[in-house]
């Protein structure tokens, strides 16, 4: 397995989709040691010398920033912090979640402006590759302050506390500590607070809906085109003169992609008897194109976000400086992934409209892609399921990062809710999984009808693959194992893109 050492090169969308599929092992290396153990030093140094109060260090957390800390309780202090902040609540994070956020905690903290031990980074790293899990919440971070809530659950092992899963068993912090012969760590000033400020929560699940919105809308793209055909669609709204004169740059990549995905087809060449398609069909450039240009934008924040040091506050040992300030403040990851959501979600609703012209018995289709429609449904109701999806994407589209509640007394009097954004995207991406999954059912049994007619080389060659998992609908089935057979069809295809 590929080692990814921990450093200040750039993470990339292929370092962190290879992370998110655990293709890799992690490590420490010796440069990066030495600049997390010269902040340690730095931080230990100018306690030893100095009464200055320096918030979350030797002062109370949030409103309580003006109560001094003893020297003896610093410690307890930091070990306090992480138990009182467990308090999360919902269901549980996904596994894939919850690996990816024990692999940004380490990153950020590895970049040595955090004052944190050696040992808290390499245990974090220990746990990453064991898959050693801990047992998160979703609901309680309100997205500033860092993901503190979720956080803090994420931490808990480190005390011997709290739960993880490993091997797909739920065991308590501290039998695993005994299996791994891991002793508890005891926190040095400023630890806890380092763990629990940050954005690792918001930007695993951002950068979870990222890569896999890349995979969606390729495949989106994909599927957009074989509809086109199996609907006897026209060539025309894609050429390139077309979108030369509107130059969106994902307009004109969706164009491409769509004509690329067609090149060869019989059907897209034979004459049409109409002059024009549905919007669903000619506008898939447009709206296809739209949220390629917000995917890469929310792309381009998650990666600013997880080679960045989100905790506070800020140690500058060449600058003599420790400066608190806002970093862990989730609204840039907020605004993206609400626009992100509304991107996503807007691939799913037009793709429901491709199925429903798919099926209304239009362009000498029969209705619902049924030989013998009456005795047999056919994919009638698909169609219905899909639209459900779309409806509560639809719902989840609205906005997270417009609300702020004021927390800590007044002190926290703006919050990101960039937690909310987050798990909302997740839910989103899903559905729309499915959503495209009943697009690819319903457009490979109208291809059928088409015949002797094929469509192009790489969309029959789509087509017979796919036919191996979900066959020709001969008589009417239960469709729900259909729907789940394309969904992990979707998921798990290899795909010639770097997502």
């Amino acid at each position: 397995m590929p080692v990814h050492f921990l450093s200040d090169k750039p993470l990339t969308l292929d370092d962190l989709t290879a992370v998110l599929h655990g293709g890799v092992t992690v490590e420490l290396p010796a440069e990066t040691r030495d600049k997390i153990t010269r902040c340690r030093t730095y931080l230990d140094q100018k306690l030893a010398g100095s009464t200055q109060a320096i918030y979350g260090i030797n002062t109370g957390f949030g409103s309580l920033y003006n109560k001094n800390i003893s020297h003896d309780q610093l410690e307890k202090l930091q070990e306090n912090l992480v138990k009182s902040h467990a308090c999360g609540t919902g269901p549980e994070v996904p596994a894939e979640i919850v690996s990816l956020m024990l692999f940004l905690k380490a990153q950020s903290l590895s970049y040595g402006y955090s004052g944190v031990q050696v040992l808290t980074v390499e245990r974090l790293v220990a746990m990453y590759n064991a898959r050693v899990l801990p047992v998160i919440y979703e609901m309680g971070s309100l997205g500033a302050s860092g993901d503190l809530a979720p956080l803090a659950h994420l931490s808990l092992p480190l005390l011997g506390l709290g739960e993880v899963q490993h091997n797909h068993i739920r065991l308590s912090g501290e039998a695993i500590n005994k299996q791994f012969q891991w002793k508890p760590i005891a926190f040095a000033a400023k630890e806890g607070l380092a763990l629990l400020n940050g954005t690792q929560f918001m930007s695993a699940y951002g950068t979870w809906c990222v890569v896999h919105g890349q995979r969606l809308l390729h495949l989106a793209n994909l599927i957009g085109a074989l509809s086109l055909d199996a609907f006897d669609g026209r060539i025309e709204p894609f050429l390139p003169s077309v979108h030369a004169i509107r130059p969106h740059a994902g307009q004109q990549s969706v164009a491409a992609a769509i004509r690329a995905s067609l090149a060869g087809s019989e059907l897209i060449a034979q004459a049409k008897k109409h002059v024009q398609d549905p919007y669903s069909f000619r506008c898939i450039p447009q709206v296809h194109g739209a949220s390629a240009d917000a995917l890469d934008y929310a792309t381009r924040v998650m990666l600013t976000e997880v080679n960045s040091v989100t905790d506070n506050p800020n140690v500058f040992p060449d600058d003599d400086a420790i400066i608190s300030a806002g970093n862990f403040h989730g609204q840039p990851l907020a605004l993206a992934l609400d626009f992100l959501a509304i991107a996503l979600a807007e691939l799913g609703n037009i793709s429901e409209r491709r199925t429903y012209q798919l099926i209304a018995g239009l362009r000498d289709l029969p209705n619902y892609l049924v030989a013998n429609p009456g005795i047999n449904s056919g994919l009638m109701i698909p169609q219905y399921t899909a639209a459900s999806l779309v409806s509560q994407n639809k719902q989840l589209c609205t906005p997270a990062s417009v609300d702020s509640i004021v927390s800590s007394n007044g002190q926290e009097d703006h919050v990101s809710m960039g937690a909310n954004a987050a798990t909302k995207a997740y839910r989103i991406v899903d559905n729309l999984y499915s959503i495209l999954a009943i697009e690819l059912i319903t457009a490979a049994q109208a291809l059928t009808f088409r015949r002797p007619l094929k469509s192009s080389p790489a969309l029959e060659e789509f087509v017979h693959t796919f036919r191996a998992i979900v066959p020709f609908i001969e008589d009417d089935r239960i469709l729900h194992d259909d729907i789940k057979k394309a969904e992990d069809f979707l998921k798990n295809l290899p795909l010639k893109t770097n997502a």
